[in-house]
């Protein structure tokens, strides 16, 4: 079992930055998971924003691509979201989400889910 916390949303004007962190715990093998930030705003649908492989390979959402830089710190066992140039569109609950690799014949991929953090972008 995992378990997966996400800190540092707040509220912060247009244009500004925030970066938001995301901590797996016990992730013993921490550096064989793909790791990903999702958000959800009131009345829509969870969305991918970014995400990153343990090869370091990210991909980003076209709507944060160029503001939004995501990383991760194996050792330390967290992943980050930077922000920057925020939007009021980026106001929403970001979820962290780890996926543990499966093995073959035996089971799937686990997923696991943080409680989210928010952020809020004021005008």
């Amino acid at each position: 079992q995992i378990q997966v916390t996400e800190s540092g949303g707040e509220l912060v004007q247009a244009g500004g930055s925030l970066r938001l962190s995301c901590a797996a715990s016990p992730g013993v093998t921490f550096r064989t998971y793909a790791m990903a930030w999702y958000r959800q705003a009131p009345g829509k649908e969870r969305e991918l924003v970014a995400k990153i492989t343990k090869d370091l390979e990210t991909t980003y959402a076209d709507s944060v691509q160029g503001r939004f830089i995501i990383s991760r710190d194996n050792p330390n066992k967290k992943v980050f979201l930077q922000m920057s140039s925020l939007k009021t569109e980026d106001s929403a609950m970001y979820y962290c989400k780890a996926t543990i690799p499966g093995v073959p014949q035996m089971y799937g991929d686990l997923e696991y889910w943080g409680s989210g953090t928010l952020v809020i972008v004021s005008a």
